[in-house]
């Protein structure tokens, strides 16, 4: 993997347009060195050594993405059907490069009893195959567990995981029908239905259950996995953030991140209150959210928005910055800040992560737009070259 090599080639970027955090530079060259950015200079200067030639490409940073599902889908692409977990890491590693995510925080969810891959020994022993295999994907890998709020099992899990230090980001999720995400219990079930085959009695059943667990006990579990985050400095987020008064409450609990707000008014709060809000890159190219709750187009065009994630779709994010660009949302810097800079001073990495600084990784994308679709033509991860097209 990336980060085992102790050499690294030295070799330049030149002639392209560099998207830094507040400007573009155009014909302007990066130069790097045992996988570090050294200097980035006007033109191009004297270099005996390799040469990329960016003409007419542009030069983004790596996308951080701080919340993928995607792990999920690869090892069960339909109901009950799985993939090696292997297979499924390694395969979707190869894609994440290619769709210019150079850090991912594989997303894992503990919710015992309900549905496909979430449930909390699976969610486990995934998370410690990630680890098992670190060093030899190309992607930097980090850990987002999701702790469902009604799942009291999921403790014993989370709490060795978090002491072993197998943990970067965890998040707060409440699935419960007549919140958050699903305000209507007809809404949840028409999505849990589809997507994940479950009869009417069984969803009956889920609800129950969760209904049942979150009148008993729920507060007591959340203050222990809390304390045991802060302990451990781990990022805090929450999950379908509805109203001001939840995000009072998770304010005091220490929540940085508010993921997927349902509505305008929760994020407009959270971000006044120094939360970083996210949204996800798919709501941004289809326009709408799958269950119509916010918008992801308008909370950034009133500046109530400032990370974006792939959420379940990887390929969605390169996509979802020029969607912004060219609905006149943003500019090209803020939208790319929104994939790179934000997240990762969320995650408390961009010391070394999220922007074409002097110092910095050397974690970026070489992207092609004109043949009037951006594409991706080079990744690199560490100064590594992880994905390349002939085309």
């Amino acid at each position: 993997m990336l980060n085992n090599k102790t050499a690294h080639s030295s070799f330049a970027i030149c002639n392209t347009n560099v998207v830094t955090e507040d400007t573009v530079l155009t014909n302007a060259s990066v130069y790097i060195n045992n996988g570090t950015i050294t200097d980035i200079v006007y033109g191009d200067k004297s270099w005996k050594g390799h040469v990329i030639d960016g003409t007419n490409k542009y030069l983004f940073p790596g996308f951080i993405d701080i919340h993928s599902d995607a792990i999920e889908k690869e090892i069960e692409p339909r109901p009950n059907t799985l993939f090696p977990v292997d297979y499924a890491l390694f395969e979707l590693d190869k894609k994440l490069a290619a769709c210019g995510i150079t850090t991912t925080y594989y997303s894992l969810s503990f919710a015992e009893m309900e549905v496909g891959l979430r449930s909390n020994s699976m969610a486990a022993s995934i998370i410690e195959r990630i680890h098992g295999l670190k060093n030899m994907l190309t992607v930097h890998a980090k850990i987002h567990a999701r702790y469902e709020i009604t799942d009291y099992a999921a403790i014993p899990h989370l709490k060795k995981l978090i002491e072993d230090g197998k943990i970067d980001l965890l998040s707060i999720m409440d699935h419960t029908p007549g919140q958050g995400q699903f305000k209507e219990i007809t809404s949840y079930k028409e999505y849990y239905g589809k997507v994940y085959q479950k009869t009417d009695r069984e969803l009956d059943n889920i609800i129950k259950r969760k209904m049942d667990a979150k009148n008993n006990g729920v507060a007591e579990a959340l203050e222990f996995i809390i304390k045991l985050c802060r302990e451990q400095n781990i990022v805090l987020a929450s999950h379908d953030d509805d109203s001001a008064n939840k995000i009072c409450q998770l304010l005091k609990m220490g929540v940085t991140i508010s993921e997927f707000p349902v509505n305008l008014d929760a994020a407009r709060y959270a971000m006044e209150h120094g939360i970083h809000v996210c949204v996800g890159a798919p709501n941004i190219v289809r326009g709408n959210s799958q269950l119509k709750n916010l918008n992801a187009r308008e909370a950034i065009a009133q500046g109530i928005c400032d990370i974006i994630c792939s959420d379940y779709a990887p390929s969605a994010i390169l996509h979802a910055i020029f969607t912004l660009v060219n609905n006149g949302i943003c500019s090209l810097p803020q939208a790319v800040r929104m994939c790179s800079l934000n997240p990762a001073t969320a995650v408390g990495i961009s010391d070394k992560k999220g922007s074409i600084s002097i110092g910095k990784d050397a974690d970026f994308i070489l992207v092609d737009i004109s043949f009037g679709i951006p594409r991706i033509i080079k990744t690199f991860a560490n100064g590594i070259e992880i994905f390349s097209t002939s085309c």
